[in-house]
């Protein structure tokens, strides 16, 4: 069993490292498949440099955990509506269709996203059976932001957008959780052995829509993944305080905490759940006692908490991989 099962399954303290975005643009031999390979749809459609893709940090660094190289966006991609990822602009959706949404199937969507599956099975083949593969689903008010464009800004989305469709809204949710749980199932079933879900913009909801657009529905994943017996992790970027609320209702086997919540005030709030991550990217844009010293301030507070390394976001572009070997050493040796 992998050092990431053995915390979620048993709440075991032992060491464990992974980043989120290990896989990805600071890394030259990434760029390299990258600058041959335009269409970040197709990429990842391409299971054999998906696969090695994901491969490509664990051969590096020796990470305990690889994460498929995918989107979360690959879901609305596989429900029929158009998804391009434009530079220094990100992901650009067609206008979202109710109707055109309402005609998918679990078996359409199964069948356009096979070669996720295969780029699974392919890279769990290769990977050390001591390392976990993590699979993963942005969550459903996640997802839906995208789908319905209403994102104006990393701090801001059009809130009207939602409220003025309130029952359309409602019922995607409902039928992005079917959609959701399964793309888990197959990922699974391909060789992942543990799920991550993103719920990047949770931080953008109003304190009264928590409930039916976060907790609810992240919940009934998790209890999905439970019956399963899926160890699961959440990620609830930007809930601050409403962390505890959102662990005591919605249970998983770990919560990644995001860079801004105060590890202190986790370690008084959030119990019975292993928690994992928390350190700034930013960081590892500083200098080397920088880095340390913020890595250093986790690993004291947790020193005596079932903690997974991880940082509190992913890796930036700008990222020196020599800094991440010297921060995963620097963990090691701790």
């Amino acid at each position: 069993m992998s050092n990431l099962k053995e915390i979620l399954k048993k709440k075991k303290i032992c060491k464990s490292v992974w980043f989120m975005r290990q896989a990805g643009r600071y890394l030259p031999e990434f760029r390299e498949i990258r600058s041959q390979n335009q269409n970040f749809i197709d990429l990842c459609l391409n299971s054999e440099l998906s696969s090695e893709i994901t491969l490509q940090p664990i051969r590096r660094f020796g990470l305990d955990s690889a994460i498929i190289f995918s989107d979360i966006l690959m879901v609305p991609y596989a429900l029929n509506q158009k998804v391009e990822f434009i530079e220094n602009r990100g992901p650009i959706l067609e206008e979202f269709n109710f109707k055109k949404f309402l005609n998918n199937d679990n078996i359409s969507l199964t069948q356009k996203l096979h070669p996720v599956y295969k780029a699974i099975q392919k890279t769990r083949k290769k990977l050390d059976k001591e390392k976990s593969l993590i699979g993963f689903i942005g969550a459903p008010w996640t997802l839906l932001i995208y789908m319905l464009g209403a994102k104006e800004s990393k701090k801001k989305i059009d809130y009207k957008k939602i409220k003025m469709k309130e029952f359309e809204v409602n019922l995607i949710l409902d039928k992005l959780h079917d959609y959701l749980c399964a793309h888990i199932e197959n990922q699974v079933d391909a060789g992942a052995d543990v799920i991550q879900i993103f719920d990047s913009w949770a931080g953008l909801i109003l304190p009264e829509d928590l409930p039916n657009y976060c907790y609810i529905p992240n919940s009934k994943i998790v209890n999905f993944c439970k019956e399963k017996k899926i160890p699961v992790m959440c990620f609830p970027k930007g809930l601050n305080k409403n962390y505890k609320e959102f662990n005591n209702i919605v249970k998983p086997d770990a919560i990644s905490l995001d860079y801004e919540i105060d590890p202190f005030w986790v370690k008084q709030n959030l119990t019975d759940v292993v928690l994992q991550g928390g350190l700034n990217p930013k960081l590892l844009l500083s200098s080397e006692k920088e880095i340390y010293d913020g890595a250093k301030k986790y690993l004291h507070i947790f020193n005596d908490l079932p903690y997974i390394f991880n940082l509190g976001h992913g890796l930036l572009p700008e990222t020196d991989p020599d800094k991440v070997s010297k921060l995963i050493k620097f963990y090691r040796e701790y």
